[in-house]
């Protein structure tokens, strides 16, 4: 099974999901790191038995220097796939290039739409909400050296009310999410998907395992 690690910064909810999805089943989640003490995904992975790292920022002379413990973290567990589940935090382009197409984010917005510097958490539904958007979603990309802005894997859109708050609108792309992400992370276990440029491709199931 292919080997993944999930950087988490908070609850974990959508870590819960590829836990209940995926783990032991496509791939395995080989180690949880956390960059705060205090982040409940810790207490998911460990009730589940997976590893799990505290990589907290402030221990490090800069950025780069933190990123690259989380690879050096990364790397000793033999990570093959790095998930950003609800991960807050900057990653460098150092890290991008020691996991190239190999990162995948989930983005609580539709990219292009409601994405890129300042857009992340509530701060995204804030801004549908705000816009008047009819619409919104999820968004699961590769991570590469701008924000947001990695080839996109998949998406999946949800009706919004015209009198849905900025939490309601979180709540149902909440949902979205830990459909997608599980799904995304699957079919990369896989080895379903392929990336040509900005274009991703998913393969089919085969006959045999529709079965």
């Amino acid at each position: 099974m292919k080997k993944i690690g999930v950087l988490v910064s908070g609850g974990g909810t959508n870590l819960q999901a590829i836990i209940d999805k995926v783990h032991k089943k496509s791939g395995e989640i080989a180690v949880v790191i956390a960059n705060k003490a205090d982040a409940y995904g810790l207490v998911r992975a460990e009730n589940s038995s997976i590893p799990t790292e505290v990589v907290l920022e402030e221990n490090f002379a800069d950025c780069e220097a933190f990123n690259a413990a989380l690879v050096e973290r990364l790397q000793a567990y033999g990570v093959e796939l790095v998930v950003l589940a609800g991960y807050m935090k900057i990653i460098t382009p150092s890290f991008v290039a020691a996991y190239p197409n190999k990162i995948v984010n989930i983005h609580p917005a539709l990219i292009p739409s409601f994405c890129g510097e300042g857009f992340y958490g509530m701060h995204v539904h804030e801004a549908v909400y705000a816009y008047g958007a009819k619409v919104s979603g999820a968004t699961v990309h590769f991570v590469n050296e701008e924000a947001d802005a990695g080839p996109i894997i998949a998406q999946r859109a949800v009706a919004l009310a015209d009198d849905d708050t900025p939490e309601l609108i979180q709540k149902k792309v909440l949902q979205i999410e830990h459909v997608l992400l599980p799904w995304v992370v699957e079919q990369c276990c896989l080895g379903r998907v392929s990336v040509d440029g900005r274009r991703v491709y998913i393969e089919e199931k085969s006959e045999e395992e529709n079965r």
